[in-house]
């Protein structure tokens, strides 16, 4: 394929919560997030942006980054369990966050008891994210083009079924009865990529805002200026 087969467009997922309709107390939703960006600035902001902070906090940059551990300060995050620099952390993520120029698809399920055991709740929520992606690229006028889909491997069974949803609804199983032009790709978790850290940054805190939409929630306000296109399956839901 030539450069020119390609869209100028790339788009990184990750996930926050559990597929399974079984209901968590802790965190009772299903978050999808499609983050995407235009390639052109992703290589020459963001990347660059995030690689910088890496080496200011610690020094090099393999650092890979994972919201659950730097919420909980863990492994080489443990940097942050000093208050000062973790302030300074949160501050320079923060404004390089606020700075990236990228766009967010996001689908949210409230676990309500609605759904069935057999229920993937991954795949009805890419199915939405999916969709969402076409109507964003028609948008951008980049629906010709392939677009490349940057999923974190979670298994061998999982990945190859995500697959097969994938191909199904881009085939024309969809709302549009479009073929889209995607294409998935599958990345370890250990790869350092900075989409895919950007992506698992991004799905927890709109899974809280779903869940508490009053209460303060700093990194939200931060991604509602990413041109936020959310879907929910409920949009009332009470926690005990």
């Amino acid at each position: 394929m030539k450069e020119t087969d390609f869209s100028d467009y790339v788009v990184y997922v990750d996930e926050s919560g559990h597929a399974s309709p079984d209901r968590d107390p802790n965190f009772p939703c299903f978050v999808l997030a499609f983050c995407l960006f235009q390639k052109s600035s992703y290589l020459r902001q963001i990347v660059p942006a995030l690689q910088s902070l890496k080496f200011r906090f610690f020094g090099h940059d393999m650092v890979v980054f994972h919201e659950r551990e730097i919420r909980k300060a863990l492994d080489d995050f443990a940097i942050l369990k000093s208050r000062k620099i973790r302030d300074e952390f949160h501050q320079d993520l923060g404004s390089l966050l606020q700075a990236a120029d990228f766009s967010i698809l996001h689908h949210t399920i409230l676990k309500d008891g609605r759904h069935v055991p057999e229920d993937n709740l991954y795949h009805l929520a890419a199915q939405s994210c999916l969709e969402g992606l076409y109507e964003k690229l028609v948008e951008l006028n980049q629906q010709k083009g392939r677009t490349h889909v940057v999923f974190e491997m979670r298994g061998k069974a999982e990945d190859r079924l995500l697959e097969l949803e994938f191909r199904r609804i881009c085939d024309g199983d969809n709302k549009h009865q479009r073929v889209y032009p995607f294409s998935p790709v599958f990345a370890s978790k250990k790869c350092n990529s900075t989409g895919l850290q950007i992506a698992d940054l991004v799905a927890r805190p709109i899974g809280l805002h779903a869940l508490k939409p009053e209460q303060v929630n700093r990194a939200y306000d931060i991604l509602a200026t990413k041109d936020l296109n959310p879907t929910f399956t409920q949009t009332e839901f009470n926690i005990p």
